[in-house]
């Protein structure tokens, strides 16, 4: 474990309630290709209403060696490389963005991937209907930062969410937690570490400031549109 003088800045912050959602979302018209995969393609891989009941991962994917949540995936970039680079492994990618879940389906369709399934809703609903231990690593990715202190309470990063991933994570399962800023950085890392179950990775400063070995850069990433490079926290549940 790194040194307290090392480590990522963690100012004391307020507490807030549960965090409500924000719903479906669009900002502009999808482009023809990807409004026909809504009817076409997106039936196929949805990932059955959570309130109908509990979710089955395996029945998702029968077979399946491993099971990954991507919580808010943007455009679909990462999850559709990580999906092609473990066929065997069951990708379980939520996002309320319905453009993002359209530029998904198109990167799923052009690399004929099989072991995607897509919720274009919020996440939240879909981990409170999966078992307990269920899933062997959950990814987020730069999520919506929030940065005004009036709006944190909207930040996904909540004790309550990070209860539930400690929840869904086998023992030895992996939360990568990703963000380009620092407040955001030191906010989370401030509630994961206080969450039992979850053990923060990191030994030296470069485990938090140089990217994994098999971290997949986006376009959103390149844009650099946040205060600091990227920094990764990486947890494994006990």
């Amino acid at each position: 474990m790194s040194s307290p003088s090392d480590r990522p800045d963690t100012a004391a912050a307020p507490t807030w309630g549960p965090v409500r959602s924000f719903g479906r979302i669009k900002s502009r018209t999808l482009k023809p290709r990807q409004a026909a995969l809504f009817d076409s393609l997106l039936p196929r891989i949805v990932v059955p209403d959570p309130a109908a009941g509990p979710i089955a991962p395996q029945a998702l994917m029968p077979g399946a060696t491993e099971v990954w949540l991507e919580i808010g995936f943007g455009g679909g970039e990462h999850l559709a490389e990580q999906a092609e680079r473990h066929p065997h492994a069951l990708m379980i990618g939520c996002e309320p963005f319905l453009n993002g879940v359209g530029s998904a389906l198109r990167h799923i369709e052009e690399r004929s991937l099989e072991n995607v399934r897509l919720h274009p809703g919020d996440a939240r609903d879909i981990m409170a209907a999966l078992p307990d231990a269920s899933l062997d690593r959950v990814m987020i990715l730069f999520p919506d930062p929030w940065p005004k202190a009036r709006h944190n309470k909207r930040r996904l990063i909540q004790d309550e969410t990070a209860a539930e991933i400690a929840r869904l994570l086998k023992p030895g399962g992996r939360l990568r937690f990703v963000t380009d800023w620092k407040d955001y950085a030191a906010w989370s890392l401030e509630r994961l570490e206080r969450t039992p179950g979850l053990d923060w990775r990191a030994e030296a400063a470069d485990d938090w400031r140089v990217a994994p070995a098999d971290h997949v850069v986006t376009r959103y990433e390149e844009k650099k549109l946040g205060d600091t490079p990227p920094i990764f926290l990486e947890f494994e549940r006990r």
